[in-house]
C-alpha cells in the first residue's frame, strides 16, 4: 500500500486542500487504491473530499456521433476540460468553500448540478483517467499512477463491460474508441513522466 507519510508534510504545509491524483488507465485499478488510500488518510487525522472524474463525464449527444473520430470523441469529448479546470481545480486552489459541478446521471442521460463542500477540508482526492492532461496537470499538487499489465487491464474492462454485448463487439469497441484514447494519452501526455510516483498495481 502507498505510504501516505510521503506526503503528509506537504498536505499541512498548505492553506488550502491539497489536490492528490490518483491516475492510470482503464482497469487499472484504480477505485479500489482510491477506497483503500482514503481510509488511511482518514486514519492520519484529515478531512477528505472524494471525486472520481467518472462522474463529471458529458451528455451522450455531446461525446457521440459527433463526426469526430471515436477516439478523439472519448479523449477530448468525454468531459468538458476547460469546465472541470474552472469549475474544481481553479476553484480549489482558489480557496472555495463550495464546489459547484454537474455530475452524470446514467440512467437518465442528463447532468446536474451539485454543489460539494470542502469547507475545512485538507485533501481533494480526484481519481480517473486522463487527469495529467494539459489542462489540469498544474493544478496538481500530487500524483500518483497506477501502471498495470495492459493484457490484465483489459482482461478486466472486457469482463466487466460483459453486459454491452458480445466478447467481438466489446473488442470492436475497445480498439476504436477507448484503447487509442489511451494510446493518444500516453504518447501526447506521457502520465507515467509526469506522475510523481509509479505504483506497480495488479501484477499476476
Amino acid at each position: 500500500m502507498f505510504d501516505i507519510k510521503m506526503v503528509i508534510s506537504e498536505i499541512k504545509s498548505l492553506s488550502r486542500p491539497f489536490l492528490l491524483g490518483i491516475d492510470g488507465l482503464s482497469g487499472a485499478g484504480k477505485t479500489t487504491f482510491t477506497n483503500e488510500l482514503v481510509k488511511e488518510i482518514e486514519r492520519a487525522g484529515h478531512r477528505i473530499v472524494v471525486i472520481h472524474l467518472d462522474d463529471l463525464i458529458e451528455e451522450r449527444i455531446r461525446r457521440y456521433n459527433t463526426g469526430k473520430p471515436e477516439w478523439h470523441e472519448y479523449y477530448h469529448l468525454q468531459w468538458n476540460a476547460s469546465e472541470i479546470q474552472e469549475k474544481l481545480f481553479t476553484a480549489v486552489h482558489q480557496k472555495e468553500k463550495l464546489l459547484q459541478l454537474k455530475f452524470y446521471n446514467a440512467h437518465e442521460d442528463r447532468c446536474y448540478l451539485k454543489e460539494e463542500s470542502i469547507e475545512n477540508c485538507t485533501v481533494v482526492l480526484i481519481e480517473g483517467i486522463f487527469l495529467q492532461r494539459k489542462e489540469w496537470r498544474s493544478f496538481l499538487d500530487y500524483v500518483i499512477y497506477l501502471d498495470c499489465p495492459r493484457e490484465l487491464r483489459n482482461e478486466r474492462i472486457l469482463i466487466r463491460e460483459s453486459y454491452t454485448g458480445d466478447l467481438k463487439e466489446r473488442i470492436n469497441k475497445y480498439e476504436r474508441r477507448y484503447w487509442k484514447g489511451e494510446e493518444y494519452y500516453l504518447k501526447e501526455v506521457n502520465p507515467i513522466e509526469q506522475a510523481n510516483i509509479i505504483i506497480k498495481n495488479g501484477e499476476k
